[in-house]
């Protein structure tokens, strides 16, 4: 799907017939507008510009985004908005795929008879000490000819989310666990509203870039 097919079907019966698979369960919300919202307040600086577009003009340089994003994931939230975003300023075309079917999954690869993407997905887990997850969102960058370049996965690397989360849900006193998860929930929404996801974000840009930018200079088979 184009960034616009994509933000109109997350508000489809279809869309929220799925399971999600975040915090608040496996009920999906319409979150068709905060992506177009965060969408009209996205922008890439001028250098952010200017880098994408100097990369773009190169002979091995980003022409086409493969993105794999599920609405219901902050991350994509905050992402993928931006990466369109980026996919204007530099004339690229951007496609995004649902990760899961039906069916949340959170097994270490997909299943070919539960997600229609499978072999996308697949095609670019993300690995950490031996184990491979189905992390979203995940952006891919290719090449005219569908070589891959560089690959962002979930979150930038200044955005230190899970220590954020563990050391927001630590009980207050007075507070019973029941009371500290809510009221954790509350503070984790308001984070998504706060200065700090449009910076975090604009630092996804800013990786994104900088990791194509020394891929071109090092080479893409080094």
């Amino acid at each position: 799907m184009t960034f616009e097919q994509y933000v109109a079907y997350t508000g489809t019966p279809e869309n929220l017939g799925r399971e999600a698979g975040w915090w608040l369960g496996r009920k999906r919300l319409d979150f068709s507008g905060v992506l177009r919202r965060w969408y009209e307040r996205a922008r890439v600086s001028e250098a952010q510009t200017a880098a994408i577009r100097w990369l773009a003009a190169q002979p091995d340089g980003p022409a086409n985004i493969l993105a794999i994003s599920e609405e219901w994931s902050s991350d994509c939230r905050r992402d993928i908005p931006m990466l369109a975003r980026l996919a204007e300023a530099g004339g690229l075309e951007l496609r995004i795929f649902q990760r899961d079917g039906p069916k949340f999954s959170n097994a270490p690869k997909a299943d070919p008879a539960e997600s229609p993407n499978a072999d996308i997905v697949n095609e670019f887990l993300n690995e950490e000490d031996g184990h491979t997850f189905q992390s979203v969102p995940v952006a891919i960058f290719l090449t005219r000819d569908f070589r891959v370049i560089y690959r962002y996965v979930e979150f930038p690397a200044i955005y230190h989310k899970m220590r954020l989360a563990e050391a927001m849900q630590v009980a207050r006193p007075g507070e019973n666990r029941e009371q500290a998860w809510e009221r954790f929930i509350g503070d984790w929404g308001a984070l998504q509203e706060s200065p700090f996801f449009p910076m975090w974000a604009s630092a996804a840009i800013d990786e994104m870039l900088s990791a194509l930018h020394e891929r071109l200079v090092v080479g893409l088979t080094s």
